[in-house]
């Protein structure tokens, strides 16, 4: 998994001028309850990547890699393969849209994209003050180069192929191939594939993640009223790890709002206090998990099954 470190940069002083101040330019290490949830971690980005890919249609992601075979056949002048793989990608749209007569975008690719700021809440604090600075005096480009490191995600990108005008512009391509006007045929292959288009299905925050693996393995020892005290320690840490990492979750604009975000902390300080009272049961993360899954339900804001999910 990448990262990406806050930069240097400046935070503006009490007259709105710039002047220097740093932060770290390395990442900061992770501490040891953080990195024992990483498993966890994978575990659930996975899963939200391969649901994702079950969307994807085989005959459009074909279609697009006879494309680029065709391309490519081009370049060195091989015209019968340069018709067979073209003929290839226009049957297999053709088939697509028998199915799915009302499909618009078939995904054919889902990608994922990591940013992940190591640094703890201490240190982006000034970078975030310097970017509001710097959008106070007009300075959009300083904020905006601020404010593009500050993020800890995963962002499941889909690329899809539009199916109203991708077919007719390769079948346009063939009389081009057919009158040896390569350099033509060239241009608009390229242009068709750069009509696919890519949309950007959701956004997993990493702080909230390892939250909720950290809050769910809390939750197993706390329900143990016999527990030890190394399982007390561990129990602790994770607590202590849990509240860290929403706090980073609040300060990098994961959730909903601040208020939701106090309501939040101040159940998570009920829990913190009933566990130090080495108190046990069941109940005892129960409001609070129901504040967490309000505030961190991404999966609300899914875009809708494509037609392919609606025909299995």
């Amino acid at each position: 998994m990448s990262h990406m470190e806050p930069k240097n940069r400046t935070a503006d002083d009490l007259n709105g001028e710039s002047n220097e101040v740093t932060v770290p330019s390395e990442p900061e290490p992770q501490s040891q309850v953080i990195q024992s949830v990483q498993d966890h971690v994978n575990q659930e980005t996975e899963s939200e990547i391969a649901e994702r890919r079950k969307r994807i249609f085989d005959e459009a992601k074909v279609a697009v890699e006879e494309t680029r075979n065709a391309l490519a056949a081009l370049d060195v002048g091989d015209r019968d393969n340069t018709i067979g793989a073209l003929t290839n990608a226009i049957g297999k749209l053709e088939m697509l849209l028998a199915r799915n007569p009302s499909l618009a975008l078939a995904p054919v690719e889902v990608k994922t994209v990591v940013r992940d700021t190591f640094a703890g809440t201490a240190s982006i604090k000034p970078s975030i003050e310097y970017a509001r600075k710097a959008l106070s005096n007009g300075e959009v480009q300083k904020a905006r180069g601020m404010l593009a490191n500050l993020a800890s995600e995963v962002s499941i990108q889909t690329t899809c192929l539009p199916l109203a005008t991708y077919p007719l512009a390769i079948k346009a391509a063939v009389p081009m191939i057919d009158a040896g006007r390569t350099k033509e045929a060239k241009m608009a292959l390229q242009t068709v594939l750069g009509t696919l288009v890519v949309t950007e299905d959701i956004v997993i925050p990493l702080p909230v993640v390892r939250s909720r693996a950290m809050l769910k393995e809390a939750k197993t020892l706390a329900e143990n009223a016999t527990r030890n005290d190394s399982e007390e320690k561990r129990l602790k840490e994770l607590l202590e790890g849990a509240k860290k990492s929403l706090e980073l979750a609040e300060l990098l604009g994961y959730g909903r709002t601040k208020s939701d975000y106090k309501e939040l902390f101040e159940q998570l300080k009920e829990v913190e206090k009933d566990v130090f009272e080495k108190k046990s049961g069941k109940n005892i993360f129960d409001e609070f998990t129901v504040t967490f899954r309000k505030l961190f339900d991404w999966k609300s804001s899914e875009p809708e099954k494509t037609e392919k999910e609606k025909a299995v």
